[in-house]
């Protein structure tokens, strides 16, 4: 079968995503993109630009879906701003997949037939009803209305896990009361039975060699925004550094152009103890900083996955992060509370200093793991995208067969 597959925000784990599962698939896949600019701008025009892309492949004639109509296909030639993808130009679209950032009920409303009736599937990465802000008054409410109708025009929502799922089930009934007129009661388990969890996966990882000599080495790899909390790592790291203990610094993630003050001063502040600073646009550059990594750290407000920190697991380095959001849910907590439990602290600074004060010393002595290094690996092998992405190209076509109504 053949997905057309639309991304408005094509970086970070969004183009992580789409990248990882169309390398694997077994279906063919013709993939729109345009890049990650936060503006709200920017990701209202990419419906209309993703529309208009879409009617003039159809001009050039073709079947744009199943069942054929005079307009003819949809070829999978791609413009200079599209994404590489696999598709077959004579082949007929059999499904739209798109992300959260796209607004599905517009599509649908600017493409013509055969487009607009086929079954489409939005992979929730974020949402905007619950998403947080310094202030509340400057929440985009269109952004978030959004994603309620996006979530209503869908045949499938697909979350990134069961805490984002609930997290966004949750909010929707807050957020209709706000809204002038009253809407259906049901609509809230319309989108419910629609709804179902889906992993984003991650590369395979091989097994870490004899670690180097040397100090902790602490790693974060979080987007620069206030949701990922900077000021309580940093912090922690002071204390760290008043304590005496000796460790090395590595702070990576995507960058825009504004970003928290943190890390600013803590750039000088921890300037002697730095090893990597910034996005590392580089994979290899990227792949290496993790494989030396001991620690990684997040002090997230906000993350419904966590797609850097769990490749940092996957690669071997020992996380600590705080008892909430779907971290539970990734390390499985519920399923394997022995092994998991070692990587929660309570997201308080003092507490975080405590942990890595103590990793600090069990590192000197080389006892970091104490004696089982691939702990945390086994815990998110199953996020390998060998893993998934047989089920998930076997549940798009299963789909994609299903009668629509």
């Amino acid at each position: 079968m053949k997905i057309l597959a639309l991304e408005p925000f094509c970086g970070g784990s969004h183009q992580a995503f789409f990248e990882g599962w169309m390398a694997r698939s077994r279906h063919t896949w013709d993939f729109l993109s345009l890049p990650a600019h936060k503006s709200s701008r920017h990701i209202w025009n990419s419906t209309l630009w993703f529309a208009e892309e879409v009617i003039q492949r159809l001009a050039k004639g073709g079947d744009g879906g199943k069942g054929g109509t005079s307009e003819g296909k949809v070829g999978a030639n791609r413009n200079k701003d599209s994404k590489k993808g696999t598709g077959a130009k004579d082949e007929p679209y059999d499904l739209i997949l798109c992300s959260d950032m796209l607004n599905l009920a517009e599509f649908r409303g600017l493409v013509p037939e055969p487009i607009r009736s086929l079954p489409a599937v939005v992979y929730l990465i974020e949402n905007q009803l619950t998403c947080p802000i310094r202030f509340e008054s400057e929440r985009d409410w269109h952004y978030a209305y959004s994603n309620l109708t996006t979530a209503l025009s869908a045949d499938r929502l697909w979350f990134n896990s069961a805490f984002h799922r609930e997290d966004f089930l949750n909010r929707l009934p807050e957020f209709m009361r706000q809204l002038p007129q009253e809407l259906p009661a049901n609509l809230i388990g319309r989108i419910a039975e629609k709804s179902s969890v889906w992993y984003t996966g991650i590369e395979a990882q091989p097994a870490r060699g004899p670690r180097p000599p040397g100090p902790m080495r602490i790693l974060w790899v979080a987007r620069w925004e206030h949701m990922q909390n900077p000021e309580t790592f940093f912090e922690a790291l002071k204390v760290l550094k008043w304590h005496g203990a000796e460790f090395r610094l590595s702070v990576l993630g995507q960058q825009f152009l504004e970003h928290p003050p943190a890390f600013d001063w803590a750039r000088q502040y921890f300037y002697y103890h730095i090893d990597w600073w910034g996005y590392q646009a580089n994979r290899r550059d990227y792949e290496d900083a993790l494989a030396e990594a001991d620690v990684v750290v997040s002090t997230a407000d906000y993350e419904f996955w966590g797609l850097s920190l769990v490749e940092t697991i996957a690669a071997g380095a020992l996380p600590i992060i705080p008892d909430r959001l779907s971290y539970p849910e990734v390390l499985s907590l519920a399923e394997n509370p022995n092994e998991a439990k070692d990587f929660f602290y309570s997201g308080s600074v003092q507490e975080l200093a405590t942990r890595l004060i103590h990793l600090a010393d069990r590192t000197r002595r080389n006892d970091l793991w104490h004696g089982d290094p691939e702990k945390a690996r086994r815990l998110v092998q199953r996020f390998y995208w060998e893993n998934l992405v047989p089920k998930m190209d076997d549940e798009l076509a299963v789909i994609a067969d299903k009668p629509r109504g």
